[in-house]
Formats: structure tokens, sequence, C-alpha cells
């Protein structure tokens, strides 16, 4: 895919969806206010259109995943869980398959990704905000995996909420399956901040912005992946893959551009 096959909104043909990158910040948005944002096989393959395109887009270097309406999203479309139980086992493994892929792309994207979340994350919702590298709200928003309450699992999301907030906070919620507030979401740590709504659109910018002229791009790239990787690893290997990636960054054209431009104490904007 070229940067010049899908720089358009038009160009991406999408209903649920709307993709715009404005200096080097990308903007993936929710556009189903009718239905509160809610998930079904459409707006998951629109949005995996959306990320893929926003990975290799040249001009993007930060990605914005917000929503239009009240609500963020309030996880998977009622109606459409109602068309899957007259699926057979095979068709639902390839549909929640379809939502594990969504899920892994954002937490691998190449490109880091801030959630502005302005209104509720319920059930899928949640894992949006969850997969995304930084999430920013707003005091009156709840958060929560509300799966067990209608007899269905929060199977994908489990995966990387252990990861991001540990085993027992991520009880608490998929258990339970009660909302809880911004506040507490930040303080366990599914959310990086709560700004008062006025604010939201600012702050998650001003973000996006500095990660945008400080940061070298492909740095961030790497330490994501890594980050995501070594987890997984046995302790000794994953010290080892962390040299490996240590000593590679270090014959890089950016790392070599920094150096100097620190040992030349001179302003670097990448």
């Amino acid at each position: 895919m070229t940067d010049d096959t899908m720089t358009t909104t038009e160009t991406l043909a999408l209903r649920y969806i709307s993709y715009e990158c404005t200096d080097r910040v990308a903007y993936i948005t929710l556009n189903r206010p009718e239905k509160r944002n809610a998930l079904n096989d459409e707006v998951v393959t629109e949005l995996k259109k959306a990320f893929d395109h926003a990975e290799f887009d040249e001009n993007c270097k930060v990605v914005i995943l917000k929503a239009v309406g009240p609500v963020f999203c309030a996880g998977a479309d009622l109606e459409y869980l109602q068309k899957l139980q007259h699926n057979t086992f095979q068709e639902n493994l390839e549909d929640s398959t379809h939502l594990m892929q969504l899920f892994y792309q954002i937490y691998t994207l190449k490109k880091v990704v801030i959630a502005q979340v302005h209104g509720h994350a319920i059930a899928g919702g949640c894992g949006l905000a969850t997969v995304c590298d930084f999430s920013f709200t707003v005091p009156s928003a709840k958060f929560g995996y509300t799966e067990v309450k209608i007899g269905f699992l929060p199977a994908i999301v489990k995966v990387f909420l252990l990861r991001k907030i540990g085993e027992a906070r991520a009880k608490e919620l998929l258990l339970t399956g009660d909302l809880i507030s911004a506040e507490r979401a930040k303080t366990i740590g599914l959310i990086n901040e709560v700004v008062p709504e006025e604010e939201l659109s600012e702050r998650v910018l001003e973000l996006a912005q500095r990660l945008c002229v400080q940061n070298s791009g492909q740095s961030m790239e790497v330490t994501k992946e890594m980050i995501a990787r070594v987890q997984q690893l046995p302790l000794k290997d994953a010290l080892e893959y962390a040299a490996e990636r240590n000593a590679l960054a270090r014959s890089t054209e950016d790392c070599q551009r920094g150096i100097q431009s620190f040992l030349d104490k001179e302003p670097l904007t990448w």
C-alpha cells in the first residue's frame, strides 16, 4: 500500500469510520452515533482498514482514535450478536478472530495510538481504549467490561488487560462486569489522564504533537514492539533480545543524528 492510494475518507470508501491526517497526526473517528458507535463486522473491518492505512501513511507519525456522539463506544452491537447466535462454530470463530486481529493490530501498530475517550467506553469499546498506547478521558465517562452480565465473555480483551493492569484488578473488572468511574480507571492504570471535557481534544493533540516533534518515529516504533514482545519471553531471552536491539539501534540514522545533535548542543526537531 502506498501513501497516495488512501489519502482521504472518500478514497477509503468508509461508511462508519473517517480518516484524516493533519500535521503528521492521523485521526481515526468512529462515526456511528445513532448506535452509540457499537461494533459489528463492518465497523471492525473499516477500523482495520483505517489503522492499516495509518501504519503506511508516510504523512502520519501518531494516531488519535476518537468518536462522535455522546458515547465513545458501547461495545458489540447487540442486534449483530443476536444474528451470530445462528452461526456455526466456524463462522463465529472467524468473526471472533476478526475482532482479535483489530485489537492486536492496534496494540502492535508501528505508530503510537492515543485514545481520546469523550464518553462511555463499555465492553469492546473499553477494549479499544485498553489496547491503545495512551488513553485520555473526561470525568463523566464510565468504563467496564459488562460481558458476564449478558452471559458473554470478555475473552479477547482479557489478554491485553492482564498485561496492562495485572490479575487482581483485571479480575475485579472482568468478573463483576461493573462500570467504574474515569478516576477509578486512572487509579488502576486503565486510563492515563482524566481532563475536563472542554480540554480533552487540546490535551490529546498536545501529546500527539509533542511525540511528533520531540521523538524519533523509528525509536518509538521499536520501543513499542519491544514492550509487546519482552513480556512473553523468559528473563534471559528478554535481556538478550534487548541487548541485540540496543546494539542495532546504535547504527541507525536516527540515533546517529540524535547523538550528534546532543553533542553539538543543538535543538533537534524530528
